[in-house]
């Protein structure tokens, strides 16, 4: 698995959800998927998105909204841990299904209803956090119902980014200690932290740089439509796994 070209995708990965702006665990997750059994890539994912984060926070250090970081992070922090905890009940076919749905879904949403906004209020921001918690807890990536929550605060670019890392950042430090007391966390997988690290440094600088010379609603539309391909893939192959048992 850890050879030169899953190295390579995981950069790609990270570049392409950091410009498209929701994140790259909507491309990082099911990407771990193909390689790892579910709760590997649970684990994986968890932990490369806790050195993603940290580079955002670095290169996007000047914007950052405290009220959003409670109002939004605390509920996060709670349902990601429920999420967490339920995935040690839940078979990793069943997982990958329910995974692809919520890929496929927030896509479309987001590609074809991109104006879709909820309303700027402190209760919808809580329940933002916490639905998009509880879903990274579950299958791994709830970046997008988080930057569907931030959207309705008109922030600009840098403090979105900004205040959805530190958000993101304690979601994810969270289903880490979750993941690795429940065994999701292979030991050797400790050996690559150096170069999760460096690559998490690198696509995140690499996307800043693109997000200044790319118009970003055509490059995410591209992305959009390459996370339903992989969803619809990855569900076929789930189903096809459950039907063969």
């Amino acid at each position: 698995m850890w050879d030169g070209w899953f190295l390579v995708l995981l950069l790609v990965a990270e570049v392409l959800g950091t410009v498209g702006g929701f994140g790259s665990s909507m491309l990082v997750m099911p990407l771990m998927a193909f390689f790892l059994p579910f709760d590997q890539a649970l684990g994986l994912t968890a932990l490369f998105h806790v050195f993603s984060n940290a580079a955002k926070i670095i290169l996007f250090r000047k914007g950052l909204s405290k009220k959003l970081l409670l109002s939004m992070g605390v509920p996060a922090v709670i349902g990601v841990l429920i999420g967490a905890r339920l995935t040690a009940f839940i078979p990793g076919e069943h997982m990958m299904l329910v995974l692809s749905a919520v890929l496929i879904v927030l896509s479309v949403l987001i590609l074809f209803v991109p104006d879709q906004r909820v309303e700027a209020t402190t209760l919808n921001a809580s329940m933002g956090g916490a639905a998009s918690g509880f879903v990274a807890g579950l299958v791994g990536t709830g970046g997008a119902i988080r930057g569907l929550t931030l959207a309705a605060f008109d922030l600009p670019k840098e403090v979105f980014i900004s205040t959805s890392a530190w958000i993101d950042m304690g979601v994810d430090l969270s289903r880490t200690v979750v993941y690795a007391q429940q065994g999701f966390i292979a030991q050797s997988t400790w050996a690559y932290l150096p170069w999760l690290a460096a690559i998490s440094l690198l696509g995140s600088w690499a996307g800043r740089w693109l997000l200044g010379r790319v118009p970003q609603e055509r490059f995410r539309k591209l992305v959009l439509v390459l996370v339903i391909a992989v969803a619809v893939y990855s569900a076929v192959r789930a189903a096809m796994e459950i039907v063969g048992k």
